[in-house]
Formats: structure tokens, sequence, C-alpha cells
């Protein structure tokens, strides 16, 4: 029986988030060296996929540097509003386990499953079910793993990627570690680890054997925290994200945009993809915000606040229209729009409807029926016909 203090936490981590995505909406790209970042000339690296690394590619290196180790690869620009796209259905799948939740950007995660043990089993076999529904219902693979803490948790998950689980039992934290390179730890970088090898330290094995006091006299608190983490001792608890406030999208355009008909067809866009991932997270909203950044950078906002919650494109779209009349969209060069919800209701809730809205059982049925074709065949599979000529 567990300790009142004794946790489970996961640690998972999606497996070249970026340029997985990249894959699996371009199939002819799997198995390619593919590096997704910004501009040749002064852009890094954001994501690599493991053929990549093969030649040294890895996040965070100039484009420059990727370009000479490899070629051959595929570079990519970019899709932030994708990936956070995958993202938001990569962490409904989480909370579905648990409302324990920390979110370490938009592709890692640690949860708490002390409490779900009972409903889903053992904390590994809820980490084999998150990965089992993540690859089912996304194509993408993600790495877990599984201890008593978050420090175990996050170095155990990184063993074996791709597409790995590793599970670290309660009380086998030591041993685990015991092997493993120094740099593995949290806040040991070159340079503490040029400092640690002074004292013959190379494995966390090597630093759990360093007395306490003399890390305290090197490294000051730095090091009485060293050594505790070198024994596999980490307190901290999963800190569930904030309460989401709104929900939204927004683009920004290459070359400004005059015409109001295009502006129109984008803010469609936007109303279109900001209802589906409504939808995604359960939530309908009463207060529709439109930004407007203008050619000078200029960025101001406009909101309605409806007496019905909805989270539908059509309504989305037709209420912001008079929003964006009140800008000078149109007559300014616009930069940028942008559309979100917030004043969430859940539809259980019931809230007031929409005085010209159809019958909302045939409208949800619909979205939902929009939703899932979308989830099989992406945001190209279905979508308003003004935005069939949509790039």
């Amino acid at each position: 029986m567990k300790s009142r203090d004794a946790r489970d936490i996961i640690h998972l981590d999606m497996d070249a988030f970026y340029a997985s995505v990249e894959a699996l909406d371009h199939p002819e790209l799997r198995g390619k060296p593919v590096i997704v970042g910004g501009s040749a000339r002064r852009g890094v690296v954001c994501a690599a996929s493991y053929e990549a690394r093969k030649f040294g590619v890895h996040s965070a290196q100039p484009m420059a540097t990727a370009m000479r180790l490899c070629p051959h690869g595929v570079f990519l620009p970019v899709r932030m509003e994708r990936y956070k796209e995958a993202s938001d259905r990569i962490f409904e799948i989480f909370h579905r386990f648990t409302p324990l939740v920390e979110a370490l950007g938009i592709d890692e995660a640690f949860l708490d499953v002390t409490g779900s043990t009972r409903l889903f089993g053992p904390p590994g076999e809820i980490a084999e079910k998150i990965r089992s529904a993540v690859r089912g219902e996304t194509g993408l693979t993600v790495s877990a793993g599984v201890a008593g803490n978050k420090l175990v948790a996050k170095i155990a998950s990184d063993l074996h990627k791709p597409n790995g689980l590793t599970v670290v039992p309660r009380g086998k934290e030591k041993e685990f570690l015991e092997p493993l390179p120094v740099g593995k730890l949290w806040g040991v970088g070159k340079v503490t680890q040029e400092a640690l090898k002074e004292l013959g330290v190379r494995t966390i094995g090597d630093l759990s054997r360093v007395p306490v006091e003399v890390l305290a006299r090197k490294f000051g608190q730095h090091g009485i925290l060293l050594h505790q983490l070198s024994h596999g001792v980490d307190d901290r608890e999963v800190a569930p994200e904030r309460e989401q406030k709104s929900i939204g999208r927004e683009d920004t355009y290459d070359e400004d945009i005059v015409d109001m008909e295009v502006l129109k067809r984008e803010l469609l866009s936007l109303a279109t993809r900001v209802a589906a991932r409504m939808r995604r997270h359960g939530f309908k909203g009463r207060t529709i915000t439109l930004k407007v950044k203008y050619g000078d950078f200029t960025l101001i906002t406009r909101d309605v606040t409806l007496n019905y919650a909805t989270d539908d494109g059509g309504e989305i779209y037709r209420n912001a229209l008079p929003l964006l009349a009140k800008t000078e969209a149109g007559k300014r060069p616009v930069r940028l729009l942008g559309l979100s919800l917030s004043h969430f209701v859940v539809p259980e809730e019931g809230a007031q409807l929409s005085l010209f809205a159809g019958p909302p059982e045939k409208k949800e049925k619909l979205n939902r029926a929009v939703d899932r074709i979308a989830e099989k065949f992406g945001r190209q599979g279905i979508r308003p016909a003004a935005l069939l000529d949509e790039e």
C-alpha cells in the first residue's frame, strides 16, 4: 500500500514533435531527414527528425550549420498553429487519465496519476494506454518515463526514445540513476560537469558518493541540491496548468492585406479553426474578441459579448464581422488578424440559445461530423466553400 506522500508520476515527451507532425501531414517525408526551423541566414533549428540527428543536427543549432551537416535534408518553415492544433488533441488525451497535468511547452508534460490507478491500473499500464491512445488518435508517437518523482520520470522518458517506455519501480530510483552520466541531472551543464570532473565525478553514482559538505563548499546551495538529486530525491509536486481563460487563433501574413473580401475570408478561416478548438476542449464561449495589427504594427482589439454561448464557426464569424467593420481594415494594410473566445460556459449548463440559430441538436451533430472528418483527413479535408482556394 502506498504511503500518504507516495506519488506516481509520468513524464510524456513527444518524439521530434514538429518534424513528426510534418511527416504525418506529408507521408512522403517519412524516413527522411526533416529539419524544421527559421531562415538559412539567421534562423535556428526548432526540431529535427531522428534521421536528421544522425548527421549531428539538433534543436537550437543555426540553420546554416544544419544545412552544412545535412545538405540533403528537407528544410521546412515552422507552422506553429498546426503544431498547437496537434498539441491540443494530445493534451486532451492526457486529461482523460488525470486532471493533474503540468505542461512543459506544447509537446511535453508531467502527469500525476496517483489517484488514477484504481480506475486505469498501475502507472506503467496507464502510460502505455496513453501512448496507445496518442498513436491511435493522432498518428504521432510519445515516449514515457514512469517513476515516483518528476526528476526520475523525466530522465527515464529520454532513455529509450523514440516511442519508448521506461518504468522505474519505487525504491529503485538511486539504482536506476547510478550508471547514468552526471549530465543527465537538471542543473548540470558543461561548466558544472567540468568542475565535477575535478572531483572524479562522471556518473550520477559517482556524485552520490561525494560528501554533501564537499559539494556545498564547491557549489554552495546548488551543491546540496545536486547531492539530493543524485540520490533520486525530488519532492516537487506536479503543478496543473492554470485554468484556460480564452481560446483563439491568429495569423500573421507575409504581405499586408488591404482587400476587404480577402480579410473576410481570413476571418472565416479563423472562426472555423477557433470553433473546432473550442469543441475539442468541450467549451462554449460568450465573448468574441477580434485582434487587428496594421502594417505599421499598431494593434487594436474589438469585442462583443453575446447573450448565449457558442462553439459554432458560423455563429462566431457572423458576430465577428461587425467587429471587423469597426476597425480601419480595408483602408489601412493589415499585418495580423486574430480571433478568440472567452467567458466560457460548459455545454451542459444550457446557455441561452441565439434567436436566429437553427435547431441546436442538428447543428451540434453537424459540427461533430465535421470534427470527425477533420481528425481523419486534416483541416483540408472539410471546410467552408468560401475557403476552397485557401493555400
